[in-house]
């Protein structure tokens, strides 16, 4: 068996998330498992360096799959005029068969946007807030806060199944983009948990409308339940910019 990774890029905007799931088979892992398994000819199953949530995009997501066979010629091609418009193959890599796309990724990047203005051109990757401009420098404060801890359960979403609610953020930082008219907010870690960036994002928007002070933010971080975290900042301004390997993991597949 060969053991394939593919690049990939989507609008998550029409889909239940990335994983595949029982009550629904709109998700983006059945399209692309769907796809591949036509090409192949054989089942192909993929597993992601990240599982996004419903309405979330990627500029830059990896999977790994397994297959009997190599690639065939002009596989990207194919692979992109089966595929739908708003899901994309960029590149193809190989690796040794113990390569996990989820595990072996030592960092992801997430950014959030948000306009204070209504803009139908951008509406399905930014938030629209169209209520009073929020403090930049407040913003950094809340994410310098929310750096200092290590434990993000209280930033977890109920029913997500992982051993451990550790996770090691390298960098977090809001930003006004003067050309772009938005508020941009970049955070880089070793691992998220489910809903984590969107309720940092949503919590740190109440910080810098002064509806938690420092202590009760550090208090929320402490309490390690999610119970008092704000989940509601929308889908559609998250996007999975970036995952990175250790070197020399994957080579070119063709």
């Amino acid at each position: 068996m060969n053991r394939y990774i593919l690049e990939l890029s989507y609008n998550g905007t029409r889909y239940n998330g990335w994983q595949v799931q029982k009550n629904t088979s709109n998700t983006i892992q059945r399209v692309v498992n769907e796809k591949l398994s036509v090409i192949f000819q054989e089942e192909i199953n993929v597993t992601a360096s990240g599982r996004t949530d419903a309405g979330v995009h990627a500029k830059q997501n990896f999977v790994h799959f397994d297959c009997s066979k190599t690639l065939p010629p002009d596989f990207l091609r194919r692979l992109n005029f089966l595929l739908p418009q708003d899901i994309a193959a960029r590149n193809t890599f190989m690796a040794d068969n113990d390569f996990n796309a989820r595990f072996d990724a030592i960092s992801r990047m997430y950014e959030y946007l948000i306009t204070y203005e209504k803009n139908p051109l951008l509406s399905e990757i930014v938030s629209y807030y169209p209520y009073p401009k929020l403090s930049v420098k407040r913003l950094n404060e809340a994410a310098k806060i929310v750096k200092s801890h290590t434990d993000f359960a209280a930033f977890s979403k109920k029913r997500t199944q992982v051993k451990t609610t550790i996770c090691k953020i390298k960098h977090a930082h809001w930003e006004w983009d003067e050309e772009m008219k938005l508020l941009r907010f970049r955070i880089i870690a070793d691992r998220f948990l489910r809903g984590m960036v969107r309720g940092i994002v949503a919590t740190s928007i109440r910080f810098a409308r002064e509806k938690l002070s420092e202590k009760d933010l550090h208090q929320l971080l402490e309490s390690k339940v999610p119970h008092k975290t704000d989940f509601s900042a929308p889908a559609q301004g998250l996007t999975l910019l970036e995952v990175q390997y250790p070197a020399g993991l994957m080579k070119p597949a063709q």
